[in-house]
């Protein structure tokens, strides 16, 4: 089974943290933290930059690690490093994206998550990092 190396943003404003719904893909309409694969000699902080920049026009800063989940989807398994952030310039656009919502703790069932970021969801409830 191949692995796929990937970073993700965990979004974070006015205690809520950004979902987006993914716009293409086997797992098309699910919900995702954005970022994307690490590209070679890339860092997991440096994926995380690029791929918002180029998904959502946004610059973001790194507040944080937050959890690295190693998660087997049928096709693949995957290997994300989490980073708890939030929007240093810019405004975020969906530029690949079909929706994005900003959620509360509570609100986090509201949507249908990939498997991988279910287990990021538990990690920040465990560290108290939304409320």
């Amino acid at each position: 089974m191949k692995t796929v190396e990937v970073a993700a943003a965990i979004i974070k404003q006015d205690g809520k943290i950004l979902a987006t719904q993914r716009g293409y893909g086997d797992y098309e309409g699910y919900w995702e933290f954005p970022g994307g694969k690490l590209e070679p000699g890339e860092t997991g902080e440096q994926a995380v930059v690029r791929e918002l920049k180029e998904e959502m026009d946004a610059t973001v800063a790194i507040d944080q690690f937050v959890i690295t989940v190693e998660y087997d989807y049928p096709q693949f398994h995957l290997i994300m490093h989490c980073y708890l952030c939030h929007v240093a310039e810019g405004k975020l656009k969906l530029l690949e994206h079909h929706a994005a919502k900003w959620l509360s703790a509570a609100e986090f069932e509201d949507v249908n998550w990939l498997g991988a970021d279910i287990e990021v969801l538990e990690a920040l409830k465990a560290q108290e990092l939304v409320g």
